[in-house]
């Protein structure tokens, strides 16, 4: 992963992507939003329905890099794809243990006595088996941690919807007087950090877990710098499954929705119907039809709001990550052939996720980065070596292909770098990305004029009066 690290740090990071597009607003109305640029990372991993072991060495996914500030990580697979985890109740484990071993990584100490520390904690975590909940809990920070199913206040979300509901306000519904709904909501979004349990110093930058769902083997966790998490709102999780049935969860997706400062996200983590047979790609198809169509974000806000995204193409910017499974439209030998020439563009061509795009059968008007590494699948296990290439293997040969895949929805995206990882943990390797995105921020003079008491002016008085809504302002 060293060129992957390098990759990062080659690029400016205070370089902007330019402003938001304020057409024919007027000067006072191109002042109330700034545009700020922030990196996000994301990978994507099959695991192939291992759990971590203790030695598996995260930090080679996760670069210790304190520029990124969102970390977006996707897993499928993390149980087996067996009638017993698709059918009965969900093996948390495996989770619980991912969980345990990326907050270890995002968050490492930096001196000898807090990583001795860090590493007990971990250990002790791993040995007692908690739920997610549970692991939430131990993490917390001294100032709670939980989020209310909705903390807007009717004026703020009656003026500006971004600056309300599932804000991080540090205070917490409590168990006795909270719904069955709000449970569940909260066990999803769980502010989780190590800061003080790992740290002897205030000044040392911290990740904080923002949101992470299971659903049987896929999973999606959201993490944050501890000082953006009170930017964060809006924070809402659907499940769509395409498996057994059309509808069990052994395939399918997981979004989760949310704001960073005025601008929406949604993060989709995805595992796509399997099979190399000729029109199997079209099954791949229908699943993405069926997760845009059926993916559904409730809007629960107990306050009338202008407008919260509820589809995934209505975020401003999404990422689309996960097992896609599109394979080479190319026999095994032709395949082999072109890998030990290392001829990624001709092998590229015949890439079944590029053919379909080009077509307009899936993902039109998505983008994905140049793809300049060998195919991610499928690889025997604890070597490099794809599977059926010796003679005397006994594993079922399968013809190479780029399952594994990142792209991107909507403007103000630019991809610094499409990489991936070289663990031999799993038959698939990690694929990384790394993204700058722009963010709206609201001015302090704004922020200042909406939290002020008595005040009679509203936000649309603050724009022309053929504007419209305040929220066609982020939207141009």
């Amino acid at each position: 992963m060293n060129k992957f690290s390098a990759n990062i740090k080659e690029k400016d990071s205070t370089s902007k992507l330019g402003s938001i597009n304020l057409g024919n607003f007027s000067s006072v109305a191109s002042n109330i939003l700034d545009t700020q640029t922030f990196r996000l990372f994301a990978t994507t991993w099959n695991v192939g329905g291992k759990p971590p072991h203790d030695e598996l060495n995260v930090n080679e996914l996760l670069p210790a890099d304190d520029q990124i500030d969102v970390y977006v990580l996707g897993f499928q697979e993390i149980v087996p794809l067996n009638a017993g985890n698709v059918l009965a109740i969900e093996d948390r484990e495996s989770a619980v243990k991912w969980l345990t071993l990326i907050n270890q990584a995002l968050n490492r100490p930096r001196d000898a006595d807090a990583a001795s520390k860090a590493k007990t904690i971990n250990s002790l975590l791993l040995l007692q088996k908690p739920s997610l909940k549970e692991v939430s809990k131990i993490f917390r920070t001294e100032h709670g941690g939980q989020l209310e199913a909705c903390n807007c206040t009717a004026e703020v979300a009656k003026k500006y919807y971004r600056d309300s509901c599932f804000r991080f306000p540090y205070s917490y519904i409590s168990e006795k007087n909270s719904s069955e709904h709000e449970q569940e909501e909260r066990s999803n979004f769980m502010v989780m950090d190590t800061y003080d349990a790992t740290s002897s110093t205030t000044n040392q930058r911290r990740y904080c877990l923002i949101a992470s769902k299971q659903m049987v083997g896929v999973f999606l966790t959201v993490w944050v710098k501890r000082e953006l998490a009170q930017h964060v709102g809006h924070l809402r999780i659907c499940c769509v499954g395409c498996g057994i049935m059309g509808c069990l969860g052994n395939k399918g997706c997981i979004s989760v929705s949310m704001t960073l400062h005025q601008t929406s996200f949604c993060f989709v983590c995805s595992h796509l119907a399997s099979g190399e047979k000729g029109g199997d790609e079209l099954r791949r198809n229908s699943d993405v039809i069926e997760i845009l169509k059926n993916t559904q974000f409730l809007n629960i806000c107990k306050t009338p709001v202008r407008r919260i995204p509820e589809k995934i193409l209505e975020h401003d910017r999404v990422i689309w990550l996960g097992d896609l499974n599109y394979r080479i439209a190319l026999s095994d030998t032709e395949t082999r052939k072109l890998l030990k020439r290392k001829n990624w563009d001709a092998l590229f061509k015949k890439d079944q996720l590029k053919i379909e795009r080009e077509a307009g059968r899936v993902f039109k008007g998505w983008h994905e980065g140049t793809i300049c590494f060998p195919p991610t699948y499928k690889y025997s296990m604890n070597s490099d070596v794809y599977t059926g290439e010796i003679v005397t293997s006994k594993e079922k040969r399968r013809n190479p292909a780029w399952c594994d895949r990142i792209l991107w929805h909507g403007d103000g995206i630019v991809q610094l770098s499409y990489v991936r990882g070289e663990s031999k943990f799993s038959d698939h390797r990690p694929v990384c990305a790394v993204f700058i995105v722009e963010v709206g921020v609201l001015v302090d003079k704004l922020k200042r004029h909406l939290s002020a008491p008595n005040k009679k002016v509203g936000v649309e008085e603050l724009l022309p009066p053929s504007s419209g809504y305040f929220y066609s302002l982020i939207m141009q």
